[in-house]
């Protein structure tokens, strides 16, 4: 049985998974934890994804990367404490444009599939 995971990260981070460079041990180290829905409903799941985005938008704060474009991985893994891998990847959530600080936190995010990975960097 698996887990579908909500992975909050950066621009930035989302490249060092595209390119294999570390990105488990890089999301830990910026203290973004994985945030799982309570439930199996889409109001669950929707309130996972949006604490992700949350969670996102203060990375840009701790990191100081510019642009403050919310980006959320979601994944399948066998544990909330398990690696995530780009094959563990069920889709990306982000900002298509660079958010300003008084942005609607409540703003949809874009939905890309595993195979869009590449294109969004």
């Amino acid at each position: 049985m698996s887990v579908r995971v909500y992975l909050p990260t950066t621009r930035a981070g989302l490249a060092a998974l595209v390119t294999g460079d570390g990105w488990q041990e890089r999301r830990v180290s910026e203290g973004a934890e994985p945030v799982i829905a309570a439930g199996d409903s889409e109001d669950e799941e929707y309130s996972a994804l949006m604490t992700a985005a949350d969670a996102s938008t203060a990375l840009y704060d701790v990191t100081g990367e510019p642009g403050r474009r919310r980006v959320v991985v979601v994944a399948e893994v066998a544990s909330a404490d398990a690696p995530v891998t780009r094959d563990d990847v069920a889709s990306v959530h982000l900002d298509t444009e660079d958010r300003t600080p008084d942005a609607d936190p409540d703003d949809d995010l874009a939905w890309f599939a595993p195979e869009e990975l590449t294109h969004l960097l």
